[in-house]
């Protein structure tokens, strides 16, 4: 307990990267939003921020772990931290320029800004966790630090929808500049954490080095190799659901205001943060199984309701942000359904996780690199149901949420049983 309380601003710190790798992670699908009204742009390209954030998961998953054995916790967070704020700072400079007169420099100057700020989500992802747990002493007062980290990483998800929402306003008049006061709010914290860090002396175990043959060997255990597929596509549902929500309802035949619906997306990431808590609670009763072959049955009812559900408005409440009042906004019944979706995404990952590493032994520190570069499957499954989306409609592009669902039951009736250990 000492050692906590000699460490309290940098527990604090690695609190708070908790919550900003969820806000500018989410940054980027109100700023599709906003990309999708600079012309003739398709679902599949408006992702672009999406593509460059998870694509550079598939390039930093296993090299963040190297880093974190050759340097440890402390210089590696240093180092995302400095990456991080390089990424926030390319993705403003981007709103500086003229999308009417160069609107391919725009975007491609967003994407490696994106793609940069990827880089850093990645190695931060590798680095709260375990350091979390360190600074708490370990055992359950760790783990306490972990929950109370998710905690405050899905309430930034709420709050991004939220003021993103109140920064576009107009989605079809809003510009990548409109989003400037969030990507400062980013910045600001990057730099601030990073002198805490840097002045905070942290004691750290010693690093066991991490070789690339181990990567064939762990791949090797079957329910873990299945288990990688799992996280690939719980992406494309954890990110894919609210995504679609968003795009849908602010473009025709809907055209809500992006205010109101950066409201209505905020609920999803409000019953992740509702099924973290419940998670906690019962997770030492109810096996990690038996919660992925519920939570997979639940997003699948929940998502073919929300397709097929009679064509009836229900009124949702939100706010006109010029004005500030209070607004009703009637939207389809069936969204409701897909804002539960939140419910059950919210186990998903660690549940995902625990089955894949049952019995790997030396291979589990690998393993949490190769799943960190798994983290790449949003981009793949978002632009393929951007594609189907183009070809057909927003609601009929749920049918690759419906698939992804479909192989998680799959793997938590069959696929997570372990064949050796």
């Amino acid at each position: 307990m000492s050692n906590q309380k000699k460490q309290w601003g940098a527990i604090i710190v690695m609190i708070a990267l908790f919550a900003m790798i969820a806000f500018v992670t989410n940054l980027c699908t109100p700023m599709a939003t906003i990309i999708k009204n600079q012309g003739p742009i398709s679902n599949v390209l408006a992702q672009i921020g999406n593509y460059g954030n998870f694509v550079a998961y598939l390039v930093m998953g296993i090299p963040a772990g190297m880093l974190i054995a050759k340097f440890g916790y402390k210089k590696t967070a240093l180092i995302g931290l400095a990456v991080g704020a390089a990424g926030i700072l390319i993705q403003w400079v981007s709103g500086l320029l003229d999308v009417e007169q160069n609107l391919g420099l725009v975007f491609t100057v967003y994407l490696i800004g994106a793609f940069i700020a990827g880089l850093c989500m990645c190695i931060l992802n590798c680095v709260v966790n375990p350091m979390l747990n360190i600074l708490g002493g370990g055992g359950n007062s760790g783990n306490q630090l972990i929950q109370i980290g998710g905690v405050f990483n899905s309430s930034a998800a709420v709050a991004c929808y939220i003021l993103m929402g109140a920064l576009i306003s107009d989605a079809t008049k809003a510009k990548i500049a409109d989003a400037t006061p969030a990507l400062m709010i980013a910045l600001a914290i990057f730099v601030v954490a990073f002198i805490v860090i840097l002045f905070t002396k942290i004691e750290e175990p010693e690093q066991a080095p991490v070789q690339l043959s181990m990567v064939k060997e762990a791949m090797g255990y079957r329910h873990f190799a299945l288990g990688a597929l799992a996280i690939f596509l719980y992406m494309g549902i954890e990110v894919g659901v609210p995504n679609a929500v968003q795009q849908m309802l602010t473009s025709a035949p809907y055209s809500i205001p992006a205010g109101t619906v950066g409201m209505i997306v905020a609920v999803y990431w409000f019953m992740m943060l509702i099924g973290r808590f419940v998670g906690a609670s019962i997770g030492s009763k109810v096996s990690s199984r038996a919660m992925i072959t519920t939570v997979s049955i639940a997003t699948l009812a929940l998502v073919l309701f929300g397709m097929y559900a009679p064509a009836v408005e229900v009124p949702f409440p939100g706010v006109d942000w010029g004005k500030l009042e209070l607004i009703w906004q009637p939207i389809p019944m069936g969204i409701f359904a897909f804002l539960l979706v939140g419910l059950c995404t919210s186990v998903m990952w660690g549940a995902i996780f625990n089955m894949a590493v049952e019995g790997l032994g030396k291979y589990t520190a690998i393993a949490s690199g190769i799943f960190m570069t798994m983290v790449f499957g949003c981009a793949v499954m978002m632009g393929i149901q951007g594609y189907v989306a183009d070809l057909t409609d927003y609601m009929t592009s749920f049918w690759v949420i419906v698939f992804c669902a479909a192989y998680l039951l799959f793997y938590a009736l069959v696929g997570s049983k372990p064949v050796k250990k």
